[in-house]
């Protein structure tokens, strides 16, 4: 069945499209919306997005040997991410996570919460868990700075862009020039419902000025920055996802022999967009440089300063200095970039210092 917000149905409400089908793309205006927004005085419908509760004494521990993050001792409201990885260390599921003293919630994006839901069950064995995909009874809402309103609710906050303890930053920039230190996120679980009421007289903005700043922010999204070879290096979510530290896991190996010993095949680059053209190229296009395809341009918005502007992944060895054809079609859209992820991340055994920081730009 079709999900369709109920704030949906608000005057000057214009649907989304994947892969955020269901929720207000926008309410009118979309640059108003998300200068409100990076202010901290909107909200934004997310409640197409997907929940998954895991109760029981055994949850923390046996969660903690499936993932990537240090989940063992997570304080009751204290917000973590983690992965699950194929053995061969490949991004499945990237839950975000947050504990309540008794259920720890997940959140996720719309397509993966049956399917985590599904998979968790498979691998509960004879433990004291119980696993529920709950997204009938919950609906998300999100925002940069915390709403008084939703003090006593379960709130997940990004630690983005901070180097969680036992992470490591691929990023050439230092967390305070990071540009996600602009935009701090929460997300909000609301009993489904009550959406519509939770909302009374809330300034609401669509998900096109959330992802703007998301792009904004370097921010990478499952579904969206991933595909099937994903590895979490190429993203920078050692940084926030990953405990280089904790005991073992699925896809571990990888994790640790391509930090320690090589470098990611692809990198996450933000670039800066020619708006000239006045329209905005798709996500999936090509990202090319001196003719030769060497990634693709997986999310694209117009940001209320910036004008247009995107992440890719792209083949590691891309001279950062190079500019970049993103072709969509017939339409040919001149980019600048903007590292994200070293061309030398990685291979970090005998590395003195670690990586190089830098200025931004």
């Amino acid at each position: 069945m079709t999900y369709s917000s109920p704030l949906l149905s608000l005057p000057g409400a214009v649907a989304a499209g994947a892969p955020d089908e269901g929720v207000a793309a926008h309410y009118g205006d979309p640059l108003r919306e998300q200068r409100s927004l990076a202010r901290g005085e909107a909200i934004v419908d997310l409640s197409q997005r997907g929940v998954v509760t895991v109760t029981g004494p055994d949850r923390l521990s046996w969660l903690n040997t499936l993932s990537s993050q240090l989940l063992l001792d997570l304080a009751p409201g204290e917000s973590t991410e983690t992965l699950l990885l194929t053995v061969q260390g490949r991004i499945e599921y990237s839950p975000r996570v947050v504990d309540d003293g008794a259920t720890t919630w997940l959140l996720t994006e719309t397509w993966e919460a049956a399917p985590l839901a599904a998979w968790l069950d498979r691998m509960k064995f004879m433990l004291r868990v119980e696993i529920a995909d709950v997204t009938g009874d919950w609906a998300t809402l999100g925002s940069v700075r915390p709403v008084e309103r939703f003090a006593d609710n379960i709130t997940w906050t990004d630690a983005w862009p901070h180097t969680r303890t036992g992470g490591y930053s691929y990023s050439v920039v230092g967390e305070e020039s990071h540009p996600g230190a602009e935009r701090p996120w929460h997300e909000y679980l609301v009993p489904r419902a009550e959406l519509a009421q939770s909302v009374d007289e809330l300034n609401l903005a669509g998900v096109m000025a959330s992802e703007a700043l998301r792009i904004a922010a370097w921010r990478p999204r499952l579904g969206v920055e991933t595909d099937e070879r994903t590895i979490p290096h190429e993203l920078d979510l050692l940084r926030t996802a990953v405990h280089l530290s904790k005991g073992c896991y699925k896809g571990q190996e990888t994790v640790a022999r391509v930090h320690n010993l090589g470098h990611p095949p692809r990198r996450l680059v933000f670039l800066q967009l020619d708006g000239s053209q006045h329209t905005l190229p798709e996500r999936g296009s090509a990202v090319v440089v001196g003719g030769r395809t060497v990634g693709t341009l997986t999310s694209v918005g117009q940001h209320y300063e910036m004008g247009a502007v995107g992440l890719a992944v792209i083949k590691r060895s891309v001279d950062p200095e190079a500019a970049v054809d993103v072709v969509d079609g017939e339409e040919h859209y001149a980019a600048a970039q903007e590292l994200i992820v070293a061309t030398d991340a990685g291979q970090v055994v005998g590395r003195p210092t670690g990586l190089l920081k830098g200025g931004r730009g």
